[in-house]
């Protein structure tokens, strides 16, 4: 079997310093996650590394093996990263939805490299949940309820649901007073058609009908389907934020329904002991606050 990098990692550490909590300060991690690896480890190759002591603790035989065969090995690593980590060029790997990369995300990237001009940013867009403790991938923009157990999350921001619709749609139909004159115009719906009918909950309208209308897996297509005017669309807030300034959208009525989800910007701690993904992580955080979805 083979065993992961970070356990030797994490072994070299504690091997060197002799206390968990040192190694903890180092690899910026809390001392139990530090245990934890090293039992990982133990349990992998089979057999006890380290005798616990009163000073902290210390390599028993074959620990003193391990050690003596990874020492060297794990050196000129990290004298390579910190070569790469001064080199006028750095590459960072991002991954988020593609809705959230397309609407809000890419347009501002540029801010960040006016800032930083020696940091390559290279963005992947998947829908399924990366392991960022195993893939090559620095940080990831999660929507969720920031609980990520081992991983830091930085929240960013709650975007609200709103109903948006391009102008001449409106123009085309009757004034929108109320929830209810919504059902007057085609609908625009997420892949699991619920959020219309939530929202209408939310707002006290009694459905009796069935809701019609084309549905999108993404975010990014039903905002650019409600712009060619298909439909009123309800999406969150940050989607649609470029396309209402441009006046390409409006907003259709003056109710929002904040959502209880918020993005995050989630990496391991490793990740971010690398100045690159830090300065990336606190623009993203910085744009989040200075330029608030609306």
């Amino acid at each position: 079997m083979a065993v992961r990098l970070s356990l030797l990692h994490t072994f070299v550490v504690v091997a060197r310093s002799g206390r968990m909590r040192h190694a903890a300060d180092q690899m910026a991690v809390t001392p139990g996650a530090i245990s934890q690896r090293i039992r990982e480890l133990e349990d992998a190759v089979g057999q006890r590394l380290f005798t616990r002591t009163q000073a902290g603790v210390e390599l028993n035989a074959a620990g003193k093996a391990l050690f003596a065969s990874l020492d060297d090995p794990f050196r000129m690593i990290e004298d390579v990263d910190r070569k790469l980590d001064g080199a006028p060029s750095r590459r960072i790997t991002i991954t988020t939805m593609s809705s959230f990369a397309a609407n809000w995300l890419v347009p501002r990237l540029v801010g960040f490299s006016r800032r930083h001009p020696d940091i390559d940013v290279a963005m992947e867009t998947e829908s399924r949940i990366v392991d960022l403790r195993r893939e090559p991938v620095d940080l990831a923009i999660r929507h969720g309820l920031g609980d990520y157990p081992g991983l830091e999350a930085t929240w960013l921001m709650a975007p609200e649901l709103i109903v948006v619709a391009s102008p001449e749609l409106l123009r085309s139909g009757r004034p929108i007073a109320t929830p209810a004159d919504c059902l007057a115009f085609p609908l625009l719906h997420d892949i699991g058609r619920a959020d219309w009918r939530l929202w209408f909950a939310a707002q006290g309208v009694d459905l009796t009908q069935d809701l019609k209308g084309p549905s999108f897996s993404d975010d990014h297509l039903m905002v650019r389907a409600a712009v060619s005017g298909q439909g009123l669309a309800l999406v969150r807030n940050v989607y649609a934020d470029d396309d209402l300034r441009a006046n390409r959208l409006v907003q259709a009525i003056a109710v929002r329904w904040p959502t209880q989800f918020a993005y995050y910007a989630v990496g391991t701690a490793e990740a971010l002991q690398r100045p690159a993904v830090r300065h990336f992580r606190d623009w993203l955080a910085m744009e989040a606050s200075e330029n608030p979805a609306r």
